[in-house]
């Protein structure tokens, strides 16, 4: 008997601490990202030469170690930028600066996500600078052409006015021949950028040019990432989608440590994601390209690919085009732009139960269009759906907890004999038909549920800088003055008023202790998170209070009627 209680005590007494263990457990986080940069293992010639070349993979068997450097390797990756002669671009999704020499972006910040709750300044997803290095490099690489090519623009600075749908900003150059010219294609309300290459061979020769896409990041830590010393950790890294893997997540050990090997595939996407927010190459899908990870001669972690080689005849022109996504992780907006994009909203491995409780708590948002009471009434939804589990829960509590003075009489009994006390429980629970892990078994069908809403809520964007009511202004940051955890707390403390108590001591002890514990572990948990939790322990209450009310009643009509027999 003792054995099957510690079925119940031992998952309620470490789910939070599981929590918060196995989201770092599953993504694989590491201390990667806390730590300074790791030298790479390479020749400093090597290093200077790879930089002026353009350089992509043969081969799709090959390893990607580290000191396979030219695999990754862009021109001009020799220093940090300069922000003088950076060429802005404003648009109401996006503020970005592109570095004419190789035409990359090296500077995106989002102006409608706040870097914090009560900031004007907006949240910066790519930036090269000494705190930081994260941009999305994008490269040509032509036949007889290994360096950067420097690009010029006839303006500085562009803007989307408030009557224009798009904004092109070309970027021009001439090489070996060939007139470039570099576009990037900007949406109003878009986060995805069209990156197209107009080749003009007005040389005497064929050409042979390749799209290059990189994303290239530094080891330092998400600054999307908030929480404090116990706050779950999201996955740091990259991922990719080919014909083998849909979502394939690669950290940045993997990348140092060449766990990665190229692939070919035709479609598929490049991504760096972190908590809320990605940035994402993905090419023509009609098209096989080549997929890659390595290091650069900055230590940076690139995650890239390389789209096919085009012959350009003599007087022919050519266009080889991609699409740059840099902003937040809403998976209407990503699945709108690739297969699969969309899994970088990364669910974790209960994906499937997540996806439709997060499509469940949109509709529910857009009726009402609060987040915060969106959460109450999905979890009120969730409850109903899993209540005739749960009644069977409550019901064997109830039962146990109304049988608890004839278990006691057995234990005192039979104690010093417990093979006789165990034949006399059984004998007990078959009379009465009380079954002993009644309480335990629908509760741990219900965990994957109850994990998956909870991996959903910390990983959806849509609650970041969301406001509740009263002090609630941000789901998706802890209560500032832990309120809800304490409620949280004692809401735990009623509902284990209603459950029978366990005649072991020690497992009684555990079981008082149970609501600390939980409390100090929901401290710093996002609000969002705790609003659920709160909710469904006041309805597990409430129904837990009305079954056990029912037997008890039926009980005291039993007995009654007995008496008067």
């Amino acid at each position: 008997m003792d054995v099957k209680r510690l079925l119940l005590v031992i998952p309620l007494a470490v789910l939070a601490y599981l929590l918060v263990i196995q989201w770092n457990a599953d993504y694989g986080q590491n201390s990667v990202e806390q730590r300074a940069p790791e030298s790479v293992t390479q020749d400093a010639s090597d290093s200077n030469a790879d930089s002026d070349s353009l350089s992509v993979p043969t081969s799709n068997s090959g390893g990607n170690s580290a000191s396979s450097q030219e695999a990754a390797d862009m021109p001009g990756a020799d220093g940090q930028t300069d922000s003088d002669g950076l060429i802005e671009v404003r648009t109401d999704t996006l503020d970005i600066r592109i570095d004419p020499r190789g035409g990359d972006v090296v500077y995106a910040a989002l102006p409608k996500h706040k870097e914090s709750l009560n900031s004007e300044q907006p949240f910066v997803l790519l930036s090269d600078n000494n705190v930081r290095s994260y941009v999305a490099k994008s490269g040509l690489q032509l036949e007889d052409h290994d360096g950067r090519i420097d690009f010029s623009s006839e303006q500085m600075q562009y803007s989307l006015g408030d009557d224009q749908d798009s904004l092109s900003v070309d970027l021009t150059a001439e090489v070996n021949g060939v007139d470039v010219i570099k576009r990037y294609t900007f949406d109003r309300d878009s986060y995805a950028v069209n990156v197209e290459y107009l080749l003009d061979n007005q040389s005497e020769t064929p050409v042979s040019a390749r799209f290059v896409g990189q994303l290239a990041r530094d080891n330092s830590a998400d600054p999307s990432q908030g929480g404090g010393p116990m706050s779950m950790k999201s996955f740091l890294g990259a991922t990719f989608s080919t014909e083998e893997s849909n979502y394939e997540k690669i950290d940045f050990d993997d990348i140092r440590e060449g766990n990665f090997k190229n692939v070919n595939s035709e479609g598929g996407w490049v991504a760096m994601i972190q908590h809320y927010f990605t940035s994402a190459w993905v090419p023509v899908q009609s098209q096989e390209n080549l997929y890659y990870a390595n290091i650069d001669s900055r230590d940076r972690n690139v995650a890239a690919f390389a789209g096919p080689s085009q012959q350009i005849q003599p007087g022919s022109e050519a266009t080889l085009a991609a699409t740059l996504y840099m902003g937040p992780k809403i998976q209407d907006r990503l699945e709108d732009i690739a297969p699969h994009l969309e899994l970088t909203v990364d669910f974790g491995w209960l994906w499937f139960i997540a996806n439709p409780l997060f499509w469940l708590l949109a509709k529910i948002h857009g009726l009402i269009g609060n987040w915060g009471w969106s959460i109450v009434l999905l979890t009120v939804v969730v409850k109903l759906v899993l209540f005739p589990l749960s009644a069977k829960a409550y019901k064997s509590m109830a039962k146990m907890r109304k049988m608890g003075p004839e278990m006691k009489r057995i234990k005192e009994q039979y104690g010093d004999d417990r093979q006789k006390m165990s034949q006399e429980m059984m004998k007990f629970y078959q009379k009465e038909k009380i079954n002993p892990l009644g309480g335990c078994l629908p509760i741990v069908v219900q965990m994957p549920v109850f994990i998956a809403l909870y991996w959903m809520l910390l990983e959806s964007v849509e609650l970041r800088h969301a406001p509740f009511m009263l002090w609630i202004n941000d789901l998706s940051a802890q209560d500032p003055y832990f309120i809800l955890p304490i409620i949280m707390g004692a809401s735990m403390f009623v509902q284990q008023l209603l459950n029978p108590t366990p005649p072991d001591p020690m497992q009684a002890k555990i079981m008082k202790m149970l609501p600390v514990v939980f409390t100090f572990f929901f401290l710093w948990f996002p609000a969002g998170l705790v609003i659920y939790w709160i909710c469904n322990n006041v309805i597990s209450i409430l129904q837990q209070w009305v079954i056990t009310r029912k037997i008890e009643s039926d009980g005291e009509t039993g007995k009654t009627s007995k008496a008067k027999s």
